[in-house]
């Protein structure tokens, strides 16, 4: 039987490797159990945990984490953002939305975000700083919806969903606009690929560039990202919104949760507390 893996944070109890001494907090890929046995030869990502008395460790998930870093990658390598852009985001309340949103507002942009629930889009609206978002279940035309928000259209769009949303969008990005394909979870749950994307051709004469990215290919600006995203932390200029579930048993239900949108914020399951 293979176990489940996920990024996590976790205390060392031993260690034979020079790096890493007993005590330590480390985070990366490991399993969904109380205790594994990790080698560092594996590949698993893992990085010693500098702790922050006024960062809360669970940060290190998703704020500091591979989610947080995802948002700042995609936002500065991809989107290449510049003071005044509109920006749209999907699934806005998400681990990596909510830091996306954030981020544009403070480089400057008018920011609307999207999001499947009635909180969820007062929370973008009155705790993460959003000049506007809506509820996309509500909206029978997604490209109605979207020219309500943007008249003059879209400079970035940050794609965490794909499928009728991003067809949407293609609708109206504005000449050069850039879209980071960052997700396509509205169609991870799909049996069959019944969702086309119809309006690609828009990116011709509009000449907008979309680009897939994965965190990990902008390992060189990490450090870079730790600082800001903490510095930003600290000075109170973003904040986190976390859905914790308390205890190993819940990860399973957590993690289903992801796929109907039942999480608000990043999901963190802990399996002990400190």
């Amino acid at each position: 039987m293979q176990r489940i893996e996920g990024f996590g944070l976790a205390r060392v109890i031993d260690s034979d490797d020079d790096n890493y001494k007993t005590g330590d907090i480390i985070g990366g890929i490991i399993g969904w159990e109380e205790y594994s046995l990790l080698r560092s030869s594996d590949n698993l990502q893992l990085r010693k945990i500098q702790l922050d008395d006024d960062i809360p460790l669970s940060y290190h998930l998703g704020l500091l984490g591979m989610a947080g870093f995802t948002a700042y990658a995609g936002f500065y390598e991809i989107c290449c953002p510049k003071k005044g852009d509109s920006v749209f985001v999907s699934a806005a309340s998400g681990a990596v939305g909510q830091l996306v949103g954030q981020l544009a507002k403070l480089h400057g942009c008018y920011v609307v975000g999207s999001a499947g629930s009635k909180q969820k889009v007062d929370l973008l609206k009155n705790e993460l700083g959003f000049d506007e978002a809506f509820n996309y279940k509500e909206e029978a035309d997604l490209d109605a919806a979207l020219k309500r928000y943007f008249p003059e259209g879209i400079n970035i769009y940050f794609d965490n969903v794909g499928g009728s949303m991003l067809d949407a969008a293609l609708l109206n990005m504005k000449v050069r606009g850039r879209i980071a394909l960052c997700g396509m979870v509205s169609l991870q749950s799909l049996s069959t690929s019944s969702q086309g994307i119809n309006n690609l051709y828009n990116a011709i004469p509009k000449r907008v560039r979309l680009e897939g990215f994965l965190q990990s290919d902008y390992l060189h600006i990490f450090p870079q990202f730790l600082e800001n995203v903490a510095r930003y932390y600290k000075e109170g200029k973003i904040v986190y919104i976390e859905d914790m579930s308390e205890g190993l048993e819940l990860a399973p239900a957590a993690l289903v949760g992801l796929f109907s949108g039942k999480n608000i914020g990043k999901q963190v399951v802990r399996v002990a507390k400190e």
